[in-house]
């Protein structure tokens, strides 16, 4: 089997691409704009016909677009978020349409949600902001495509690598040497932690991408992949402090925090779909995701003991 992943330098991919290589009797293809790539291709500038071109001498019997863009402006996001899905789907269509594609989508694409409730794939969508407004129309670009193609509605993914765009990584980063005033006694200073996530181990993420790339026959159009549970971003924050051996103080500061948690307080994916479809649930406790993420923060290390960036 040739499975073709695009955006495997990024964080979700490279879990993806690992865990894929594990897979007997598959060759995992790494597809993006690295010259070294195998398949060198740019979702935000490639026009169908030359990305359809690339896909046909790759001939995969499945895709997986773990590419996207979480920060910039709404220009960038609608460039690789939105534009990027409809293309790849327009060139699977001429070069591979029995090609499985496997798309990573957002729960961010729902908004806001009701506090107690999980939402489910039938909810109606009304992302609060650029990000999840752009993830939702690659959804659609996907579920409208005519392929044989699945939308993951990832949570809040935690595990090794956690960029420091997404707060999991900020903190833990502050958190390693010298970003916290006064080292381990002294005080983490926070934007505002009162809202709900749902945080899935990114490591689960990459097992349910196995399984819907190696399920037997098409699975549903959509799929949530989260926890199933909200929990309050401050607990993560304080658990995370703790595995770092943190004992100062943590501040929230008014108007520190984004413009998007400031919206959605409220977010909870019902994960029932994925468990049927797939035979999926998670198994990874955050505790577990938080100890990866900091274990790796001294894995990248350079020589003189920074942590790489």
């Amino acid at each position: 089997m040739r499975i073709l992943v695009l955006g495997a330098g990024g964080y979700l991919g490279g879990h993806v691409t690992e865990r894929l290589r594990a897979l007997p009797g598959t060759r995992v293809l790494v597809g993006g704009r690295s010259p070294g790539a195998d398949a060198v291709v740019d979702l935000a500038s490639d026009r169908p016909h030359v990305l359809a071109g690339v896909l046909a001498k790759a001939a995969p019997d499945a895709v997986v677009n773990c590419a996207g863009a979480t920060g910039g402006d709404a220009v960038t996001l609608a460039e690789v978020n939105a534009r990027g899905p409809a293309v790849l789907c327009a060139a699977l269509r001429e070069a591979a349409p029995g090609a499985r594609l496997v798309h990573l989508g957002s729960a961010a694409e729902y908004g806001p949600g009701v506090p107690g409730r999980r939402v489910a794939e039938s909810e109606p969508c009304a992302p609060a902001g650029p990000y999840g407004a752009t993830k939702l129309a690659g959804t659609v670009a996907v579920t409208a495509s005519g392929l044989d193609a699945v939308v993951l509605r990832v949570g809040n993914p935690v595990g090794a690598g956690a960029p420091v765009t997404g707060l999991p990584g900020r903190v833990a980063a502050l958190l390693d040497g010298a970003g916290v005033p006064g080292g381990p006694e002294g005080e983490l200073r926070l934007g505002d932690l009162s809202a709900y996530r749902d945080f899935v181990d990114v490591r689960d993420v990459a097992r349910a991408v196995e399984l819907a790339v190696t399920a037997p026959g098409p699975p549903p159009p959509v799929l949530n992949v989260g926890g199933g549970e909200a929990l309050p971003v401050r607990e993560m924050v304080r658990r995370l402090a703790d595995t770092a051996g943190f004992r100062g103080r943590i501040t929230e500061e008014d108007g520190g925090g984004s413009a998007r948690s400031a919206r959605v307080s409220w977010q909870c994916s019902d994960i029932t779909a994925a468990r049927a479809a797939l035979g999926w649930r998670p198994v990874h406790s955050l505790d577990a995701s938080l100890a990866a993420l900091w274990a790796a923060r001294f894995r990248s290390r350079t020589p003189d003991g920074v942590a790489a960036p």
